[in-house]
């Protein structure tokens, strides 16, 4: 059986291979790590973390809620899928929409009292996780030139408004 030859990718930019080996290990490390953070705060807690990261952005947020384009924003989804997560999360209580006095047509994510407390609760597991699974493997020099690199591919890829 002739098998057919196989095709060379086209290249419009060479990859160094160790940059492109970078950019594998870095999304491997990224998947398996919020892999094992999310199966770890569902097991533990029966909450998602896409849940856990929307209550920490509104908790950290002046007046404890955030625009529902900034949500999006910071959680990293699309609007309509911050539009429905949001759905989910205030039904069970742990955030509430509010209208925008200033602009009629802008809604606002709100943190509830029981956001709140259910944040109180979940963060340990959480932290806990953060903490064995990415922190331990650094010392304070390795976490901050990490941090700086990180940064660095933040900026340089962040929209402009």
């Amino acid at each position: 059986m002739e098998t057919a030859p196989t095709p060379t990718l086209p290249v419009l930019a060479e990859v160094p291979p160790a940059q492109l080996a970078a950019w594998r290990t870095f999304l491997e490390a990224h998947a398996l790590t919020v892999e094992t953070l999310t199966r770890e705060l569902r097991e533990a807690e029966d909450l998602p973390l896409t849940w856990y990261d929307v209550l920490v952005q509104l908790h950290e947020a002046p007046e404890g809620r955030l625009r529902m384009q900034e949500l999006a924003d910071a959680v990293l989804l699309s609007k309509s899928g911050v539009t429905r997560l949001v759905d989910r999360m205030e039904r069970a209580g742990l955030v509430a929409r509010e209208r925008c006095t200033d602009d009629r047509r802008g809604t606002f994510a709100a943190l509830t009292v029981a956001g709140r407390q259910r944040l109180r609760e979940t963060a340990p597991t959480h932290l806990r996780g953060v903490a064995e699974h990415f922190a331990a493997l650094f010392d304070d020099e390795e976490a901050a030139v990490l941090e700086r690199l990180l940064l660095r591919i933040v900026e340089a890829n962040r929209p402009q408004r």
